[in-house]
């Protein structure tokens, strides 16, 4: 069974990449100077992904068939993602749970529009019974009632606080759980940390930006 490449998922996630390639971005105007300010920032975040709440911020489409492909093949029923944005990475992971037989996804995003959107979009794609979409700051919505024991988790959201989210989530990853963090080279504390064995990962940069890592525990 592979639900990515039937309908109405395949098509579903045609269109919106394409609708993220062509749209424009309405975001308030910002100098370099302040645009990196407020990026490595762990306490403005919030501000800056305000400003920035009609771009799309998709992963690529190599990354999405990726993501499919690591929850597909881990046998994946357990997934944390940090920023769902409009959803397209969603959707090729709910894709994979529903391949797995089925499974959990709790996903987080502070802006209320992208949620909405991003809900009207995992339900076109069938895949809305396996989503929990928790809206607000992920440094307190996925503090809390997750899964006991998480397989993968998908890193996407502000990248000051990639650190912070994987501190979370870390006690309840369960032995070989993967990690896939976007744009991680934007985050070079997070770097640091899961290129360091002693931290318990074995990690690889992939297609550039994107960083894997295997939680293989410390000790």
């Amino acid at each position: 069974m592979n639900t990515l490449t039937k309908t109405p998922l395949a098509p579903l996630l045609e269109r919106l990449f394409e609708e993220a390639a062509t749209s424009g971005s309405t975001a308030a105007k910002m100098s370099d100077a302040e645009q990196a300010r407020l990026l490595y920032s762990k306490t403005e975040y919030l501000d800056l992904y305000g400003r920035l709440k009609d771009l799309w911020l998709p992963v690529s489409e190599k990354t999405g068939t990726l993501l499919y492909m690591l929850a597909r093949g881990s046998g994946a029923r357990s997934v944390v993602e940090f920023g769902t944005s409009f959803g397209i990475s969603t959707l090729h992971l709910a894709a994979a749970l529903r391949d797995n037989g089925g499974g959990r996804l709790v996903t987080s995003e502070f802006e209320p529009s992208k949620i909405a959107r991003a809900r009207r979009n995992i339900e076109a794609g069938g895949l809305l019974d396996l989503v929990e979409i928790r809206e607000g700051d992920a440094l307190k919505t996925l503090s809390s009632d997750l899964p006991e024991s998480i397989d993968l988790v998908l890193l996407d959201g502000a990248k000051a606080i990639y650190p912070e989210i994987l501190s979370l989530l870390e006690p309840r990853l369960k032995p070989g759980a993967i990690v896939v963090a976007d744009n991680a080279d934007m985050c070079p504390e997070y770097l640091e940390r899961v290129r360091d064995p002693a931290q318990g990962y074995l990690s690889l940069p992939f297609d550039e930006d994107v960083e894997l890592s295997v939680w293989v525990g410390r000790g």
